[in-house]
C-alpha cells in the first residue's frame, strides 16, 4: 500500500514537471515577435549570404571498371585453364576476384602512382594558415599527405567498380587530378599484366622444352617388335608344342613385342604432353602479344565543370540550413530575453492567470463572488486603471494591498489565506514580482489567481 502511495505522489510530480502551458508560451512568443523576426532573419540572410561569399569546392569523379575475374592472364583468355578446372574451383577465382578489388584500390593510392599525380600538377605544401612559411613549404607533397587532402576512392558493392572523386577549390585542378591518376594506374596496370605474362609464358616454355627434349631421347630408343610382327608367328606357336627351340624362339618373339607395346605407350605419352604444352605456350605467347593492353574500362569518363557546378556551397542547402538556424538562434533569443527582462514576462508567470483584466473583468469578479466568504488580499504590482479600482471597491472581502517588501506589507496581508496578484507585463518590476511570490510561498498563502492588468 505504502507503496503504491508512492508511485502516485512521483507520478503526480512528474504530471506537474511536465504540464506545459501552451497558451503562455504562444503569449510569450507573441510578446517576443520582433526580435525573435529579427533574430531569424539575420541568420537566414547570413547563411543566404554564405552562399555567394564562401570558397566553392568542385568535385570531379570517374567510375573505372575492372576486371578481376582471375589473377592470372592465361586464365582470362585461355580456355584449357577453366576446362581444367572444376566448378567449385571457379567459384573460388570469382569470389577472389571481387575481394582482389581491395588490392587494385591500393595500387591506385601506392607511391607508384600518387608520386606522379603530384608531379604532374605541381602539388606542394603550402604555408600555414596561408601566411606561415615553413621548412616543408615550397616542397612537392608526400603520397601520405595527397591522400588527406579531398581524395576517395569507394569500392561499389558487390561490382567491380571503382568510383574515384576529388575535390578541390580549383576545377581544373580536380579534373586534371583525377585525369593524372587514371592515367597512371592504367600504366602500372598494363606494367603487372605484363610481368605475369612474361612470368606464365617462361614456365609453360620450360616444362615444353623439357617434354620435348624427354620425346626425342624416348623416340631414340625405341625397341621390340612391331604389332605385325606378331600376325605371322601362328605356325612359330604350332611348333613350339613339339620343339624346345621354336618354343624358345617364341618367348624371345613374345618379350620383343611387350616391349615394343610399352615403348609405344611411353612415346604416345609424351607426345600427348608435348602436344598439350605446344597449345598452352601458343596461348601464353598470345597472351604476352596482349599484355599491353588494360584491363581497366572508364565507365564513366571525369569531366571538366561549369563555374557553377560546385559541390558546396549549394543555394538550396544553405536556404535550409538558414531556416533551421534561423528557428533555433530565435528560440535561444526567446529564451535569453525571458530570463534577463527586468520587467514581468509571460514565461515568469504561474499556471492560473486571467490575461486581459483591463477589457474583460468578468472573470475576476466570478473569483470574488464565489469566494464572498473569504478575504481576499489584492496585491498591486502596478499602476490600476481607476476603472478598476471602481469595481474592486464594490466587493466588501477585499483588501487592497500595495506590492513591496516590507514589514507593513507581510502584516497587511496576514488578514487573508487567499491572495489575488494584479500585475502588468513589461511594468511591474521582475525582482519585485519574484520576491513577493517568495514572501507568499513562505507565508503559506493560497494565490488563487494572477491577472494582467
Amino acid at each position: 500500500m505504502q507503496q503504491s502511495i508512492n508511485c502516485n505522489i512521483y507520478q503526480n510530480e512528474l504530471d506537474d514537471e511536465f504540464n506545459i502551458n501552451f497558451k503562455k508560451v504562444l503569449f510569450s512568443i507573441w510578446n517576443r515577435k520582433k526580435i525573435m523576426v529579427s533574430v531569424f532573419l539575420i541568420v537566414f540572410i547570413f547563411f543566404i549570404m554564405m552562399t555567394f561569399v564562401s570558397t566553392k569546392l568542385y568535385t570531379v569523379d570517374t567510375d573505372l571498371y575492372i576486371n578481376k575475374s582471375n589473377n592470372s592472364n592465361m586464365a582470362e583468355l585461355n580456355p584449357y585453364v577453366l576446362s581444367e578446372l572444376n566448378s567449385g574451383s571457379v567459384s573460388v577465382i570469382s569470389s577472389a576476384g571481387v575481394g582482389a578489388m581491395a588490392n587494385d584500390i591500393e595500387l591506385m593510392q601506392s607511391a607508384l602512382v600518387i608520386d606522379k599525380v603530384i608531379r604532374d600538377n605541381n602539388l606542394r605544401f603550402g604555408k600555414v594558415y596561408g601566411i606561415i612559411p615553413t621548412k616543408k613549404t615550397g616542397q612537392y607533397l608526400t603520397p601520405e599527405a595527397f591522400l588527406k587532402k579531398g581524395i576517395s576512392f569507394e569500392n561499389k558493392k558487390g561490382t567491380n567498380i571503382v568510383t574515384i572523386s576529388y575535390k578541390s577549390k580549383d576545377r581544373e585542378l580536380a579534373y586534371n587530378v583525377v585525369n593524372s591518376i587514371i592515367i597512371h594506374y592504367i600504366e602500372l596496370n598494363k606494367k603487372i599484366n605484363t610481368e605475369k605474362s612474361k612470368s606464365d609464358k617462361r614456365i609453360i616454355e620450360e616444362e615444353y622444352n623439357k617434354a620435348k627434349s624427354s620425346l626425342n631421347k624416348k623416340m631414340q630408343s625405341v625397341s621390340g617388335l612391331p604389332d605385325t610382327a606378331m600376325g605371322g608367328s601362328g605356325n612359330l606357336a604350332a611348333m613350339s608344342a613339339f620343339s624346345n627351340s621354336a618354343r624358345r624362339a617364341m618367348s624371345t618373339l613374345h618379350g620383343q613385342y611387350v616391349a615394343g607395346e610399352k615403348s609405344k605407350i611411353a612415346v604416345t605419352e609424351d607426345v600427348s604432353k608435348v602436344a598439350s604444352l605446344s597449345s598452352k605456350l601458343e596461348w601464353a605467347k598470345l597472351v604476352e602479344e596482349m599484355s599491353d593492353s588494360s584491363k581497366v574500362i572508364i565507365l564513366k569518363e571525369p569531366r571538366m565543370l561549369k563555374e557553377y557546378e560546385q559541390t558546396s556551397p549549394k543555394l538550396f542547402t544553405n536556404i535550409l540550413l538558414g531556416i533551421v538556424f534561423g528557428i533555433i538562434a530565435a528560440l535561444l533569443a526567446l529564451i535569453v530575453a525571458e530570463k534577463t527582462d527586468k520587467k514581468l514576462t509571460y514565461s515568469m508567470l504561474g499556471n492560473n492567470v486571467i490575461y486581459n483584466t483591463k477589457d474583460d473583468f468578468s472573470d475576476l469578479e466570478l473569483i470574488f463572488l464565489t469566494n464572498q466568504q473569504k478575504m481576499i488580499s489584492v496585491i498591486t504590482l502596478c499602476e490600476i486603471p481607476q476603472n478598476i479600482i471602481e469595481k474592486l471597491n464594490v466587493f466588501s472581502n477585499i483588501n487592497v494591498v500595495k506590492g513591496e517588501v516590507s514589514n507593513e506589507f507581510i502584516a497587511q496581508i496576514q488578514r487573508s489565506n487567499d491572495v489575488v496578484i494584479l500585475e502588468k507585463i513589461k511594468e511591474t518590476n521582475s525582482k519585485l514580482y519574484k520576491n513577493i511570490k517568495t514572501i507568499l510561498e513562505d507565508t503559506n498563502k493560497n494565490i488563487i489567481t494572477e491577472s494582467l492588468i
